[in-house]
C-alpha cells in the first residue's frame, strides 16, 4: 500500500483535481473492498447454511453399516446380525 501511495504522489494534483495515481489507488481499494465483501457474504452463507447432506446423516449407525457392507469390510451374515441388533 505504501508503494501505491508513493506512485500516487508522483502524479500529483493538477489545479485541485485528483491525479491519475490517486485514481489507480482508489480503483484498487474499491476492488479490494468489494472482493472482501463478496467473500464475507459467501462465507456467511456457507456457515449459516451448513453442509448439505444427501440421504442419511454420516453418524447414522445404519448408514455406517450399509457403507461397510458396500465397501466389503463385513460379510452379509455379519451385516444381517448387526442390522438385527440395531433395529431391535
Amino acid at each position: 500500500m505504501t508503494l501505491a501511495l508513493l506512485i500516487a504522489d508522483n502524479f500529483g494534483m493538477h489545479d485541485g483535481n485528483i491525479g491519475t495515481g490517486w485514481w489507480i489507488v482508489m480503483i484498487l481499494g474499491m476492488v479490494l473492498f468489494w472482493g472482501l465483501v463478496i467473500l464475507g457474504v459467501i462465507w456467511l452463507v456457507r456457515e449459516v447454511g451448513g453442509p448439505r447432506r444427501h440421504g442419511a446423516a454420516p453418524d447414522d449407525p445404519l448408514a455406517i453399516l450399509d457403507r461397510r457392507l458396500a465397501e466389503g469390510d463385513i460379510t452379509v451374515k455379519e451385516y444381517q446380525q448387526r442390522r438385527k441388533i440395531l433395529t431391535g
